[in-house]
């Protein structure tokens, strides 16, 4: 239990008052038993609560506590402030945008964030009750979203006959919708580490056991980008997927016609809500955005939404006045941060790269979460950095193989 400083002072008047008749009339006086051992209680808990009971241990974990406090919470006072400033000079920067003003270094805070150099938590030498974490969802794997597909729309996707089959359908599909061979290979490099095949997820590649994220692809989609580029591009899967209906034909033409079947429902169904990332998110937490999701796998679709991540910033920058072509680093900084926050550092020129701290482009909690941001605090260097990371992964097997697919 905890009392504070002053309900602590007040205790001790009244046990002395208590105790004044017993030290005056002696036994004659003495009181009843059950005041005297309520006094005694009642001076046990103070003297414990003021340290008298404690050990040294204790003792010493409660100082080094009120250090680590005092010097933290200094801290977060000086970080809440930096990150407040972030903040508003985003705003401050959309609203030029908006007007059509030019931005300038002034528009954004290039000072680095604070470091916090202080003391760690100290640790409780006492046992201490921790709050029961809620258990987590396992994340998907392949096999549950190819479950998710059968049960839900009674369907398999068609998966590759081999990985090169793959890479040439992409490739074909890449570059007649306006994706160039380095912007392609680059980001595929990057993504993957220029060894990953149509099915790779993040956290099972490369020894790895365990899924870290829905991330899955050339290109990493989420269960969410899925469910969003069925919204948003699914007319343009429909009409790609219908030409190749109508120059099919036998057992093929069946197969694909049952596929574009499937493709329509799972369009209505990412269509059926608000078009926002919130709400293509809570069906991608379902069993039905993991068919959704499932549609990364098919020989079909699956280049066509690898093709899409990737477009969409493309076409994204091109409406917003931006001409020039993204390099594969630029496209990538908008595949990762999300079109708008990419975009504010894509249009950035050279100059304004090497002094805008990187920290200008994230909430604090993303920043103090991801060390290549960092450790490459500027815009410069961390676009250096991921050039120099897709310049070593190009060379791996799985990128040279797309190179030829092209």
């Amino acid at each position: 239990m905890h009392h504070s400083i002053r309900k602590q002072l007040a205790l001790v008047p009244l046990a002395f008052v208590l105790l004044i008749p017993a030290a005056r009339g002696g036994e004659s006086d003495a009181l009843p038993p059950a005041v005297s051992n309520a006094n005694a209680q009642l001076l046990s808990q103070f003297f414990a609560q003021s340290g008298g009971g404690a050990s040294p241990a204790v003792l010493e974990y409660r100082r080094k506590l009120a250090e680590y406090q005092q010097i933290r919470g200094a801290f977060d006072a000086e970080a809440g402030a930096y990150w407040g400033q972030v903040t508003e000079k985003r705003r401050g920067r959309n609203a030029k945008r908006r007007g059509g003003q030019q931005i300038t270094l002034d528009d954004y805070v290039l000072d680095q964030p604070p470091v916090y150099t202080g003391p760690k938590r100290p640790v409780n030498p006492e046992p201490e009750e921790t709050p029961e974490r809620p258990t987590r969802k396992p994340l998907p794997v392949a096999s549950d979203l190819l479950r998710a597909a059968q049960d839900l729309y009674q369907f398999t996707p068609q998966r590759p006959t081999n990985e090169v089959e793959f890479k040439r359908a992409y490739a074909r599909y890449a570059l007649s919708s306006g994706l160039t061979r380095e912007q392609a290979v680059r980001v595929y490099s990057f993504e993957t580490g220029g060894t990953g095949n149509f099915d790779v997820q993040a956290g099972i590649e490369h020894g790895g056991k365990r899924a870290i994220s829905t991330a899955m692809g050339y290109n990493q989609l989420l269960t969410t980008n899925s469910v969003e580029l069925l919204a948003e591009q699914g007319h343009e899967f429909i009409r790609a997927l219908s030409d190749k209906v109508a120059r099919s034909s036998g057992p093929e033409r069946q197969s694909l016609e049952h596929k574009l079947g499937v493709l329509k429902k799972m369009v209505a169904h990412a269509k059926s809500v608000p078009d926002t990332w919130s709400e293509h998110e809570k069906i991608g937490d379902t069993t039905q955005g993991w068919a959704m999701h499932a549609m990364v796998l098919d020989i079909d679709i699956g280049p066509m939404l690898q093709t899409h991540k990737l477009l969409t910033s493309v076409l994204f920058a091109r409406a917003k006045g931006y001409t020039r072509p993204l390099t594969a680093a630029e496209l990538e900084m908008m595949n990762l941060t999300g079109d708008g926050t990419g975009l504010d550092m894509v249009t950035m020129p050279q100059a304004m790269r090497e002094q805008v701290p990187t920290s200008n482009f994230f909430q604090r909690g993303g920043y103090e979460r991801n060390p290549v941001a960092i450790r490459h605090n500027t815009v410069a260097k961390l676009l250096a950095v991921t050039d120099a990371r897709m310049d070593s992964n190009s060379n791996n097997s799985g990128a040279r193989e797309l190179t030829a697919a092209f």
